[in-house]
C-alpha cells in the first residue's frame, strides 16, 4: 500500500510502465488508452508512456494548452522532435527501471557502482514523479536540464550497444551480453561516447563503460531487441557513416 501522498496523474498508455505508475497511484489516476483524448479538465501532469511513434498522435489528442504539463518516459534521442514541436523545456523521465512482462513489480537500476540509483527526472513536475517513484520503491532524483541531457545520453548509449550487440547474438540477454560480449560492447560503448561527446560538445564523467555494465548486470534477464532504431536512437546516422 503506498503511505506516501502522490498526487493524482493521466497516463497516456497502458503498457508495461503505464500500468506500473498506475499502480503506485491511489486509486485517482485517469488511464487514457491510445487513440483516447486527454481530459481537458484534469489538472496536473500528463505522463506519456507509450512508443516514440505514437508520440505525434498523443500531441494531437492533447489540448495545446496542457503540453507543458507533458511528462515524457520514452527512451532515446527526443530533442529534434521537442524542437520540432516547440517542446525545449519538455519534462523528462529518465527510466532505469525495468517492467519484463504486463503487470509484474519494476526491477529499480541499482547497481553497485550507483546504489543511490540512476532514474533521474527534468522538469516542472519532476518532484512529483520522485514522489510516485519513490512511493513504488523505486529510486528517482530531480536534475536540472544539463545534468539529465549528460545522462539521457548515457542511457542511449547503453541501448545502442547492448541491444546491437544483442542482435548479433539471437536469443541474447542483456546479461548474456554483459558476460560474454563484453569486448565488442565495451568497443561499442566507447565508440558512441566519443561521437556523442564531440556531436554535443561535453565531456562525459568517468567511468561509464563500467558503470553501463553495472546497469546491465542488475538487470540481466531483459532481452534485447532492436525497435524503432530511427525514432529511438539519431546515433544510427554515425553508425551508418
Amino acid at each position: 500500500m503506498t503511505t506516501t501522498a502522490v498526487a493524482p496523474a493521466v497516463i497516456v498508455g497502458g503498457g508495461r510502465v503505464g500500468r506500473a505508475l498506475l499502480g503506485m497511484g491511489d486509486g485517482h489516476d485517469v488511464l487514457v488508452g491510445r487513440g483516447q483524448p486527454i481530459p481537458v479538465e484534469f489538472e496536473g501532469p500528463i505522463f506519456v508512456c507509450t512508443r516514440n511513434d505514437d508520440l505525434d498522435a498523443v500531441l494531437q489528442a492533447t489540448p495545446p494548452s496542457r503540453w507543458n504539463d507533458l511528462v515524457f518516459f520514452q527512451n532515446g534521442m527526443l530533442d529534434p522532435w521537442f524542437e520540432s514541436k516547440g517542446l525545449e523545456n519538455a519534462n523528462q523521465v529518465l527510466a532505469y527501471f525495468a517492467v519484463s512482462k504486463l503487470g509484474e513489480l519494476p526491477v529499480d537500476g541499482k547497481t553497485d557502482t550507483n546504489p543511490e540509483g540512476l532514474t533521474a527526472a527534468f522538469g516542472k513536475w519532476a518532484s512529483l514523479v520522485a514522489t510516485r517513484l519513490h512511493a513504488g520503491g523505486l529510486s528517482c532524483k530531480v536534475l536540472d536540464k544539463n545534468s539529465f541531457q549528460k545522462q539521457m545520453l548515457e542511457k542511449l548509449i547503453w541501448i545502442s550497444a547492448f541491444m546491437l550487440v544483442g542482435a548479433r547474438h539471437p536469443g541474447a540477454t542483456v546479461g548474456v551480453v554483459e558476460k560474454d560480449y563484453r569486448s565488442e560492447v565495451t568497443s561499442l560503448i566507447a565508440e558512441l561516447a566519443s561521437a556523442a561527446a564531440a556531436e554535443r560538445d561535453l565531456t562525459f564523467d568517468g567511468g561509464m563503460d563500467e558503470r553501463l555494465r553495472a546497469y546491465s548486470r542488475a538487470v540481466s534477464h531483459f532481452p534485447t531487441a532492436v525497435k524503432e532504431v530511427r525514432a529511438l536512437n539519431p546515433l544510427v546516422t554515425y553508425l551508418e557513416r
